[in-house]
């Protein structure tokens, strides 16, 4: 079982020479200040380090039990997120190592009209897919909520966009065959609560969704095997909807013929009915009051400079990411006083509907401040907001952002 304390151990039995990993294998503290988004609340400023789990770079810590950690700004500079950069995001503390070689996914359910367990090698030998996509918490920006609200309290780094290689779900839920009555299909990974009480992390789709082209079971992630703390050996993707349904350690996919229920499907991870412009709807886990989250809502950030950051008057060219629920982004525009003007930024390379949509701009700053707005708009029309559409969730949070560059 991977905690911290068998972390620690392995190093101090690496300084026995047993050959277990040395400490600054495993946990490597960094001095460097900490890049927090402004608006996070104080105490996060006064309880976040800079730190690095094995096979990452240093992330922002916010918790260890369970494992959150944020990107920082700077991770954000390439449409492609490298695995060593992508956030780590976790409900329950209990995480497995999974030997490979003994993996299996069991595949069933009341809604299934078979069974089956499937071995990584099994859905490597399945047709393969591959899809860009970005992967975002649904609390993303919670930390910026104002009032706060409970919950880890992210900045702009809980997402990353990835290439993403594996089996189809709709492929493997054909080997057990669907029966007409299945309404959801159910999920569930190794990792569990370290205390009976808690609820098991477990999540379901509507069927629709699980038979998307896009739905993948992938064990791969820009080209490599997906590090441990981002699901290995398998986990779901879900491209387009936030990150809840991306079940890690995948190891149980179950048709049902009702509703999933228990906490993390309700009240968990719920939006207010008709608050923000979502077109694919959850309906069978409906209620008169309140949805469950799916697709993400269009967004963008600026990711070349950090706000206050210092520049030289002149020319210089303003970049970041603009992504979406899957629609695509249509356009990136950039205000320069408070927006009540906008200009066209240039976009980059599209890489699919998915995935992060790299824009630039050229900005002639000024001595002095210099502020930089910017929003985006996605193929159907919708665009950011200019002020928080409040829930008690924190989620959704796609107001436009605003920098100060100081120049001189």
């Amino acid at each position: 079982m991977l905690t911290r304390r068998s972390l620690l151990q392995a190093a101090g039995s690496a300084a026995l020479g047993t050959g277990a990993l040395a400490l600054p294998e495993i946990f490597q503290a960094s001095a460097d200040p900490v890049p927090l988004t402004p608006g996070v609340p104080d105490g996060v400023k006064a309880s976040a380090v800079m730190e690095a789990l094995p096979g990452k770079k240093p992330l922002i810590k916010l918790s260890y039990r369970p494992p959150n950690y944020e990107a920082p700004l700077e991770y954000f500079r390439t449409p492609i997120t490298p695995n060593d950069q992508f956030f780590v995001r976790y409900h329950l503390s209990n995480i497995p190592e999974i030997d490979p070689k003994t993996y299996k996914i069991e595949v069933g359910g009341e809604g299934a009209s078979g069974q089956t367990e499937l071995t990584l090698d099994d859905l490597k030998a399945m047709p393969a897919y591959e899809v860009v996509a970005v992967n975002q918490c649904s609390g993303n920006r919670r930390g910026l909520s104002n009032p706060h609200v409970p919950g880890v309290q992210w900045g702009y780094g809980a997402m990353g966009c990835a290439r993403w290689k594996g089996a189809r779900l709709k492929d493997v839920l054909n080997i057990i065959g669907l029966k007409p009555e299945a309404v959801e299909i159910a999920f569930n990974g190794a990792d569990g609560p370290a205390y009976e009480k808690t609820p098991d992390f477990i999540k379901s789709l509507p069927v629709w969704r699980a038979l998307d082209e896009s739905t993948l079971i992938a064990y791969e992630m820009n080209g490599g095997p997906l590090p441990h703390f981002n699901g290995a050996p398998a986990r779901l993707i879900v491209p387009g909807w936030t990150g809840t349904y991306w079940m890690k350690h995948l190891v149980s996919i179950k048709a049902l013929t009702k509703p999933q229920g228990g906490f993390w499907m309700n009240p968990a991870y719920r939006i207010p009915v008709g608050e923000f412009p979502i077109v694919a709807r959850f309906v069978s886990q409906e209620t008169a009051t309140t949805t469950p989250i799916t697709e993400m809502v269009v967004n963008s950030l600026i990711t070349s400079h950090a706000d206050g950051a210092k520049v030289k008057a002149g020319k210089i060219t303003i970049s970041g990411l603009a992504w979406d629920g899957g629609y695509g982004i249509r356009n990136v525009h950039v205000s320069t006083d408070g927006g009540k003007t906008w200009s066209t930024a240039t976009l980059g390379q599209d890489l699919g509907r998915y995935a992060f949509r790299p824009w630039r701009f050229v900005l002639n700053a000024k001595r002095g401040a210099n502020s930089v707005m910017v929003n985006a708009t996605n193929a159907i029309g919708q665009t950011q907001t200019a002020s928080l559409l409040f829930n008690p969730a924190g989620y959704h949070n796609n107001v436009m952002q605003s920098v100060t560059l100081n120049a001189s």
